[in-house]
């Protein structure tokens, strides 16, 4: 099936979220969508899927045009996708959550699961799925559920698949998985979108790549292109992808955690019994698929968790219990995942956010007084060191793009002698060239003595900036690995094997044992 979109444009309110934008997805066919958190990709494929009304410009299958006004549209003419947030009810079998708005019947109008249940079988007998149709989905690993979604989409007889980020929630292993599956859906015929900001995963999977940049269409490109080349489509620039960082010379540990658990209101242990250092001059890198208890530790950590047992010491003194106030000023420095909800005021200036931190302490304040004129010399100073780009100090925070946010987040932290820094996927939703800023200042602060915790789902970067890499799974800690760890031995280690484990399997693989 050929699907083509000519000149689409969506518009919300003032903002221009995708301008004319012209693609062409042929029969068996994977095409990459290319581009950065907010560059307008996946509001494109939710105007294909029918789930957003086109501004301007039309849908053609196969040469004809179609308007879609809802997703059973799409699905109707042969197109399905897989959100990057799966669509799917925990506490249902595969089977029901399959047959959910599509349901076989039999006579008399009873609902027909077994019909469902065995082409099921036969979707993942053909693509090596291996699912279990009565499988509760709550149960299921992350990357089975992803599979289940596909499979959604098989059942309605999809031609065209469209898959958002997909691989934002799975482990390497997973993810190689996953890439094979989509060399053998393009086998069989059918046609992939494929929506990332992965450089490396869209060179291996792409037959053509389209870059999309604010929301337009900057480029097209052959799989065979250089990740430098398809770096500075992205951003509009040249920019450097790999970062001269010189080997850590690590100091006294200074920071300990031992033992740490952390409750949730239901009674699960979301962190389970963690026991690491840090110490001055080294980065630790805490690796892991996005929820399973990195955001936990870092706000225990931070003081912003209730039901927290174990000890935090900080230069042999207890965080534990204290205030975020009173951690703050134990010198952590802190940049949290979510920088427009826990990291920035938005209605606030940058100026004003620059010194959260610090407002009432001199020079910032006197007595009871705020002292403007000083808050705005130091936003000037920082604006420029910076590069964050904004029409002034006294501009509202929240209306900066996203990677000039998260300047002005490290921008704050860094702004004080510290004692300890922890950043929280410090460069999601960055483009690439402010990626390379923000790694840039972070080996600085290693360099000049400070401990460094990273907390990052993208196994990039973890592999580009640690000294040491911890890995949790479901909120314990897998092992501690060097920060030169392959990403095989990640990869099990993120999938729940222990880092002996891990080192011992990949050791026996590569030297022909297994």
């Amino acid at each position: 099936m050929k699907l083509e979109l000519i000149g689409i444009t969506k518009r919300f309110g003032s903002l221009v979220a995708n301008d004319a934008i012209d693609l062409v997805v042929e029969p068996g066919q994977v095409h990459s969508l290319l581009g950065e958190n907010g560059a307008g990709k996946s509001t494109l494929m939710n105007v294909l899927y029918g789930l957003y009304d086109p501004t301007e410009g039309e849908i053609l299958v196969d040469d004809k045009p179609v308007t879609f006004k809802g997703p059973g549209d799409a699905m109707a003419a042969g197109i399905g996708m897989v959100h990057q947030h799966f669509m799917l009810v925990p506490v249902f079998t595969v089977a029901e959550n399959v047959a959910l708005g599509n349901e076989a019947v039999k006579a008399g109008g009873m609902l027909d699961l077994q019909k469902t249940r065995t082409r099921i079988r036969q979707i993942s007998d053909q693509y090596g799925f291996d699912v279990d149709p009565d499988a509760v989905v709550e149960d299921l690993p992350v990357g089975v559920q992803q599979r289940v979604e596909i499979i959604k989409a098989l059942v309605r007889d999809a031609e065209v698949l469209i898959l958002d980020e997909p691989t934002a929630v799975l482990t390497p292993k997973e993810t190689d998985e996953l890439l094979g599956i989509m060399g053998q859906l393009k086998a069989d015929g059918k046609s992939i979108v494929f929506i990332s900001h992965k450089l490396r995963e869209v060179k291996a999977v792409s037959d053509v790549i389209t870059v999309i940049r604010r929301g337009k269409v900057v480029g097209t490109a052959d799989p065979g292109a250089s990740t430098t080349e398809l770096a500075s489509l992205m951003v509009g620039r040249s920019v450097s992808l790999t970062l001269d960082k010189q080997p850590a010379t690590p100091g006294e540990v200074t920071f300990r955690v031992q033992d740490l658990t952390v409750q949730a209101a239901n009674g699960q242990r979301v962190v389970d019994g963690l026991s690491f250092d840090v110490a001055k001059g080294e980065i630790l890198a805490i690796a892991g698929v996005q929820g399973n208890g990195q955001t936990e530790l870092t706000e225990a950590i931070m003081g912003l968790q209730d039901h927290v047992t174990g000890s935090i010491t900080l230069g042999g003194q207890e965080l534990l219990g204290r205030s975020v106030k009173d951690v703050i000023r134990a010198g952590v420095g802190f940049v949290p995942e979510d920088r427009s909800v826990d990291g920035l005021v938005g209605t606030f200036s940058v100026a004003e956010n620059l010194v959260l931190n610090r407002y009432d302490d001199a020079p910032f304040a006197r007595g009871l007084s705020m002292s403007p004129a000083v808050i705005e010399k130091n936003a000037e100073e920082k604006i420029a060191e910076y590069d964050i780009r904004t029409q002034s100090a006294t501009a509202a925070a929240g209306t900066l793009s996203g990677g000039n946010q998260q300047k002005v987040v490290m921008a704050r932290e860094f702004s004080r002698p510290l004692e300890l820094f922890i950043a929280s996927q410090p460069t999601r939703g960055v483009d690439v060239g402010s990626i390379e800023f923000l790694h840039r200042r972070i080996i600085a602060e290693r360099d000049g003595g400070t401990p460094v915790i990273i907390v990052s789902t993208e196994l990039d970067e973890v592999l580009e900036l640690a000294d040491r890499i911890a890995v949790l799974y479901r909120g314990r800690l897998m092992g501690i690995v060097p920060g030169a760890a392959s990403r095989d031995v990640l990869g099990l280690m993120m999938a729940g094997m222990s880092g002996d484990e891990a080192l011992a399997q990949v050791h026996d693989v590569q030297g022909g044992n297994l």
